[in-house]
């Protein structure tokens, strides 16, 4: 079977309905997060716009119906419901899939949510390519849109951990919150534990002197990859966690001016999401670093299992291990 045809035997129905069947077994960390935060703080109250199961909302919806709302498919509309219980002194979380969370109620983030800093979280699944289900369901650019907003908080987290220590950390702030997550289908990776997570600081995750990855999300377990695979041929490269993407630590100023080449790692486009955040921060702290960003270029996706899109998009551990040994390879500037 050549390998395209593998390829294509890949993105078979049969692999959708597996997926859904490992996700519906899978342990709903965030909506357990939720739902304990919930329990310690009466003022939250859960939104979904008909992703119940998806968004692990099902959890909230079954143990505080009263302080759940199914409002349907009208995302704009949930938004607006979100800030006016935000101005009525509830914490409203709002759930969607990434892309239907951002750019399809992006106006009415904007003028209830951001512009008025309603206590709002927008909680997002599925992101970047994590789909079979295409570009309608990629969100690529949420990341950009969300950075774009003032009083806007964005995070992402890496782990199962991280996912539960974010959640509680988003209840305690005050103000407008993005929370991107994966959705949860059994193959998460323990990380390290996130009891320390605070919003606005990155983790290092491992130290080396020859270059710096800034990785957030999924992304995280690959640089952690690509950087086992280059140190057997003796390159030690930092690892940084970076799950806050706005505000970003301006600690990584000062680690990143010691180090020969900063690469960014994202599972969304290069343009305007950790990459540009990163290196808008450096540029304007005079950091002479060489960088690279790793990411979707500027373009759409198809439809495929993850692992197949991240090899073809170039967001896998050989392509970052490939990039890092290009960019050490060239004289610096």
């Amino acid at each position: 079977m050549s390998r395209q045809t593998e390829d294509r035997a890949s993105l078979e129905v049969l692999d959708f309905n597996a997926r859904g069947a490992s996700a519906a077994t899978a342990q709903k960390h965030y909506g357990e997060a939720l739902l304990q935060a919930a329990q310690a703080d009466d003022r939250i109250v859960c939104l979904t716009a008909d992703l119940t199961l998806p968004t692990e909302t099902d959890l909230f919806r079954d143990q505080l119906p009263e302080r759940f709302h199914q409002v349907g498919i009208a995302e704009a509309n949930m938004i607006g419901i979100a800030g006016g219980l935000a101005r009525s002194g509830e914490i409203p979380f709002v759930h969607s899939f990434c892309v239907f969370a951002t750019r399809r109620c992006y106006d009415q983030i904007a003028m209830q949510v951001a512009y008025p800093r309603a206590n709002v979280k927008i909680v997002g699944v599925i992101p970047g390519l994590t789909t079979l289900l295409g570009v309608s369901h990629q969100a690529i650019d949420d990341i950009a849109l969300m950075r774009a907003l003032p009083n806007m908080t964005v995070i992402e987290p890496s782990s199962p951990d991280q996912v539960r220590a974010s959640v509680a950390a988003i209840a305690r702030h005050e103000g407008p919150v993005y929370l991107r997550l994966k959705r949860a289908d059994g193959t998460e990776v323990v990380g390290d534990p996130a009891s320390d997570f605070t919003i606005g600081k990155m983790r290092v995750l491992r130290e080396g002197q020859q270059g710096l990855i800034v990785a957030c999300g999924m992304m995280v377990y690959i640089a952690r990859s690509a950087a086992d695979a280059l140190s057997r041929d003796g390159i030690e490269m930092t690892v940084v966690d970076m799950a806050t993407i706005k505000p970003l630590d301006p600690a990584l100023v000062e680690l990143a001016r010691r180090m020969p080449l900063v690469v960014t790692a994202e599972n969304h486009s290069i343009i305007g999401g950790l990459g540009s955040a990163v290196a808008e921060m450096l540029m304007e702290n005079d950091v002479p670093s060489k960088f690279r960003r790793l990411g979707v270029r500027d373009t759409f996706a198809e439809g495929g299992t993850t692992a197949f899109l991240f090899e073809k998009y170039g967001l896998s551990a050989n392509a970052l291990v490939a990039t890092i040994r290009q960019a050490l390879a060239q004289p610096a500037p």
